[in-house]
C-alpha cells in the first residue's frame, strides 16, 4: 500500500529558525537572562497548560476570545496567554514559603489565537521581570526598572535608545479635575496611541467617545508639555490641578527620576513622555515604554509599569507590583527584518576532528573528548566522505577550526591544526591546540 505524502508545514503565526539564526536568538535570550540575573531576580518556570478556571480568573473580553482553550478528559485546560496571570497564581500558592520583596524573571512562550501577520505570532516568547511586595512596595523598585532595561539593552548591544517614562495617577488626577473619571480608562487608551495615529485621530477619537471640546484642548495642552524631564515635572506643578491623585503622582514621578540618576543611568537614555499611558487597566502608578530611536516604527521593545493587586482574584492578600515584559520573538523578527543587529553566520562548535580514514577514528575520538573537557565545543566527522566533503561541512557550518588526524598525527599523539579563516596549519600537541583554540 502506498504511503500518502502529507505536506511539511509550520503553522502560521508560529516562529521556526534555522540553525545559525537560532544560535543568534538563543544568544539574545542568554543575555537577557544573564542581565535580569545581574540584579537578583529569581527564575521562574510556570506550566504552559493551567486549570482554565485558574488561567482565566481575570480575562475577558478580546483576551478571552485569543486563548487556546481545550478538554481532556473532564479537565478544563487552558494555554498561558502571558506570564502574569500565572506569576499572580504562584505567588498566591506559594505566599508563605517566599520571600518579599519576591524578584522574579521568567522567560517562556505564551499563546495567543491572534490573526497571524508579519511580526505578530501565536506562539511567541516574553521576557518578563516582576518585583512584588506583600502588603507594600517602595517606590524606589520603580527607580530600579530603567536600570534593569538599561543594562539589557545595552548588553544587547544598543547604544541609541530611550526609557520613556510617566505616572498613571497623573493622568487619572487630571481626569478628576476635568470630571471625567467614568471615561478615563477609554481616554487612556486613545492617548495611549498618539505615537501611531497622531494628535488630530486622538482628537476626533476623544470626540466619539463624546468629552467636551474644551476638555480635549486641556487634554491636549497636557500631552504637549515640552522640555526636559524636569521642566516637565515643573509644568505639571504649574497646572494648577490640586487633586490628592495628580499631586501624588507628580511626586512619585519626581522621585523615579531623581532615583534613576542615582542608579547612574544616562540622561540620553531616559525622559519623561507625558503621552506614555499604557492601555491595561491594572497599570496604577509608574509606567515605561522603551523605544530604539533610530527604529522607532518597531514600537516599544520593552514596557510595563506599577500595578496595586497582582492576585486580586487568588487571595484576598495586597500584593503591589512592578514589572516589564520584552516580547523576544516579535523583537527578534524585527530587528532581523531590519537588519539591525549584524547577521553573522554563528557555529557552536569550535572545532571539527577529522581522521583521514576509519582507523584513525578511536583516536579522532580521545582527541575530542580531550578539547570537550577542556571546555571547547567539539564535533566529530564520521561519515565515510572524502576528505574535500569534511572540509566543506565545516566552512557550510562557519567552525572556525579543523583538527585533522591522519597516520602520522596518530603515531605521534598530535593533530595538523587548521585556521578556516586564515588557511593556515600546524602540526601541534593537544595542550597547544587547547592553548591556540582557546
Amino acid at each position: 500500500m502506498e504511503k500518502t505524502r502529507v505536506e511539511p508545514k509550520t503553522l502560521p503565526g508560529f516562529m521556526e529558525l534555522l540553525p545559525n539564526d537560532q544560535i543568534r536568538f538563543n544568544e539574545i535570550k542568554e543575555k537577557i537572562q544573564k542581565s535580569y540575573e545581574k540584579f537578583g531576580f529569581l527564575p521562574l518556570d510556570t506550566p504552559i497548560i493551567e486549570s482554565a478556571e485558574v488561567l482565566l480568573a481575570k480575562a475577558g473580553g478580546e483576551t478571552e476570545k485569543q486563548i487556546y482553550r481545550f478538554n481532556k478528559g473532564e479537565n478544563d485546560l487552558a494555554l498561558r496567554f502571558d506570564l502574569t496571570v500565572p506569576l499572580a497564581k504562584y505567588v498566591s500558592e506559594y505566599y508563605g514559603e517566599l520571600s518579599f520583596p519576591f524578584k522574579r524573571y521568567q522567560i517562556g512562550k505564551v499563546y495567543r489565537g491572534e490573526k497571524a501577520q508579519a511580526g505578530r505570532f501565536r506562539e511567541f516568547y516574553q521576557c518578563d521581570i516582576d518585583i512584588i511586595g506583600d502588603g507594600n512596595l517602595s517606590i524606589m523598585h520603580d527607580a530600579e526598572i530603567p536600570s534593569v532595561i538599561y543594562t539589557t539593552f545595552r548588553n544587547l548591544g544598543f547604544e541609541d535608545f530611550t526609557i520613556c517614562i510617566n505616572n498613571r495617577k497623573i493622568l487619572n488626577g487630571m481626569f478628576e479635575a476635568l470630571d471625567l473619571s467614568e471615561k478615563s480608562a477609554d481616554i487612556l487608551r486613545i492617548i495611549d496611541k498618539i505615537e501611531k495615529i497622531g494628535k488630530e485621530n486622538v482628537i476626533k477619537e476623544l470626540k466619539e467617545i463624546e468629552v467636551k471640546e474644551d476638555k480635549i484642548d486641556t487634554i491636549i495642552k497636557f500631552l504637549e508639555i515640552d522640555g526636559t524631564s524636569d521642566e516637565k515635572i515643573e509644568s505639571l506643578n504649574k497646572l494648577g490641578i490640586s487633586t490628592e491623585t495628580f499631586k501624588q503622582g507628580v511626586n512619585e514621578l519626581q522621585t523615579v527620576i531623581k532615583q534613576i540618576r542615582v542608579c547612574k543611568v544616562p540622561e540620553k537614555n531616559f525622559k519623561v513622555d507625558l503621552s506614555i499611558a499604557r492601555g491595561l487597566d491594572y497599570y496604577t502608578g509608574t509606567v515605561y515604554e522603551t523605544f530604539l530611536n533610530q527604529y522607532k516604527k518597531l514600537g516599544s521593545v520593552c514596557s510595563g509599569g506599577r500595578y496595586e493587586s497582582l492576585a486580586e482574584y487568588y487571595t484576598d492578600k495586597k500584593l503591589p507590583g512592578v514589572g516589564i515584559s520584552i516580547g523576544l520573538s516579535r523583537f527578534f523578527y524585527q530587528i532581523d527584518k531590519e537588519n539591525i543587529l549584524k547577521n553573522e553566520n554563528k557555529s557552536i562548535s569550535k572545532v571539527l576532528v577529522i581522521s583521514m580514514n576509519e582507523e584513525q577514528i578511536g583516536y579522532a575520538l580521545d582527541v575530542a573528548t580531550t578539547l570537550r573537557n577542556a571546555n571547547i565545543n567539539t564535533e566529530v566527522f564520521l561519515e565515510d566522505k572524502k576528505i574535500k566533503s569534511k572540509f566543506k561541512y565545516a566552512d557550510k557550518l562557519n567552525i572556525p577550526y579543523v583538527a585533522v588526524i591522519g597516520e602520522d598525527e596518530m603515531k605521534t599523539n598530535t593533530v595538523t591544526l587548521k585556521n578556516m579563516e586564515s588557511g593556515d596549519q600546524k602540526s601541534l600537541l593537544l595542550d597547544e591546540v587547547i592553548k591556540e583554540i582557546k
